[in-house]
């Protein structure tokens, strides 16, 4: 069958070819092979359901669609590209199979809301992965923190030795992270779960179609309201491109911790080679190559919701050409996501922490001076702004004589404040200063612990 044949009589010559080059997009839209025949299969039923078709052409539909599905499972299904689009060849195929009940299908339909649903469907089943993916990496945050909820570190602002914490603090906070992007994806997933099937062109149809059977056969709420917004809308991949951006972004800022813990300069953590690579000059290197990949994938995924956002913006009602390029960003952002995801979650699992190391992290910076001030504040009675004076006073000392707080006299320290005492010294040390951190949220390993068993009841 040729393609002027799928188009009818109002076509008398070929394309040219280069018109066919850019016209056709099965190269990239074969992917939704499965949803196109979810569809057909619900949109038949529907249609013998209401005397459009009968139940023998219906059942020669089914049997038909089920032989193509395993011919392209199989690999032996022909996609040809003068067909256009993965509905055209499919529905060639089913008709060079059965005939004219395969010419029947498209009844009640079109390609504009053939394809909107097919890529709803796609698009719901990849955030139904990525969400057990997400799943999965918040576990093994947990799991790491609640193994290492007494591990001490230095915590950090403006990359700037700030506070001691504990390891399984910092990683509770990317659960938190990832919770709230799963959260983004699962209102992503609820908006987009209706169901534009019977939209047609733009118009609806004048066929007795029940649109709420085949939202429901196909796992939709509810069919879509108005039949214009059906096929004109794309908003749905633009909020899955926003909300993966951001995901992307967090495990973005996690690969960075990951490379920098891993550096000779920090050596917080060790990664198996499972997740790492070597030099093809230099012996000694050992690559966090993995983390730089995932610190690497928002790049894609904002380029995809540019590269959509751009398309769709100032186009007309309703469907116009342009929204075929709307699945290669899509298509790749899904990849790349579920790629960083399942990278992101492995490294986790895989990497141990260095205690050693990361306490002599906190032997720089001053980490305590907060404490110290709390200290004031609380035994002194000093206003905290006063407080905050008299520790940097004892900064500046310390940092003098090139020594850590706890390493100053009592009277060096009275020569700034009289009224300080030897119990200053009791929370001076990381462990000290740790331990006192039990407001909700805080870093105290009690709290830690508290916070990994919420989180695992909430997100698991």
């Amino acid at each position: 069958m040729s393609k002027n044949d799928m188009w009818g009589g109002r076509f008398s010559g070929g394309p040219a070819e280069i018109m066919e080059k850019i016209n056709a997009s099965i190269g990239f839209d074969k992917n939704l092979y499965k949803q196109d025949i979810q569809g057909s299969l619900a949109h038949s039923d529907m249609l013998a359901a209401q005397g459009i078709i009968t139940n023998e052409d219906r059942d020669a539909i089914h049997q038909g669609l089920a032989e193509i599905q395993q011919e392209i499972e199989a690999g032996t299904f022909d996609f040809k590209t003068e067909l256009e689009d993965i509905h055209m060849n499919v529905e060639a195929r089913l008709r060079e199979k059965i005939g004219d009940p395969g010419a029947r299908l498209h009844t009640g339909r079109s390609r504009n809301d053939q394809v909107i649903t097919d890529v709803r469907l796609w698009t719901r089943d990849a955030l139904d992965g990525l969400d057990a993916l997400m799943a999965d990496l918040q576990r093994a945050l947990i799991d790491k923190a609640e193994a290492h909820a007494d591990v001490l570190m230095p915590g950090y602002t403006h990359l700037q030795s700030a506070q001691p914490v504990t390891f399984g603090h910092h990683l509770m906070a990317y659960v938190e992270m990832v919770g709230r992007d799963r959260g983004r994806l699962a209102d992503c997933r609820r908006r987009l779960n209706e169901c534009p099937l019977g939209a047609a062109a733009l118009a609806g149809t004048s066929f007795p179609i029940d649109r709420q059977m085949t939202a429901k056969a196909l796992g939709f709420d509810r069919p879509t309201a108005n039949s214009m917004d059906s096929v004109g809308s794309r908003d749905f991949i633009l909020e899955f491109l926003a909300a993966g951006s951001i995901h992307a972004i967090h495990l973005s800022r996690l690969a960075e911790e990951i490379v920098m813990w891993m550096s000779d300069r920090f050596a917080f953590i060790t990664l198996s080679d499972a997740f790492t690579t070597g030099s093809s000059i230099m012996p000694q290197k050992k690559n966090p190559d993995a983390a730089e990949l995932v610190r690497a994938k928002p790049g894609r995924l904002l380029g995809a919701f540019i590269s959509v956002s751009t398309m769709m913006k100032g186009l007309p009602m309703t469907f116009c050409k342009d929204m075929q390029e709307d699945k290669e960003p899509l298509f790749d952002a899904v990849e790349s996501l579920t790629l960083a995801v399942a990278a992101t979650a492995g490294m986790v699992d895989d990497m141990q922490p260095r205690p050693d190391r990361m306490l002599a992290g906190l032997e720089k910076g001053f980490p305590t001076a907060t404490d110290l001030a709390d200290w004031c504040v609380r035994v002194l009675n000093l206003p905290f702004r006063d407080a905050h004076h008299v520790t940097g006073a004892l900064v500046a000392k310390a940092e003098a004589r090139g020594v850590d707080l706890a390493e100053l006299s009592l009277e060096e320290m009275q020569s700034v404040e009289k009224r300080i005492t030897s119990d200053i010294y009791s929370v001076l040390s990381p462990a000290a200063s740790v331990a006192s951190r039990t407001s909700f949220g805080g870093t105290a390993p009690s709290r830690v612990r508290e916070a990994a068993a919420a989180a695992r009841k909430q997100y698991l």
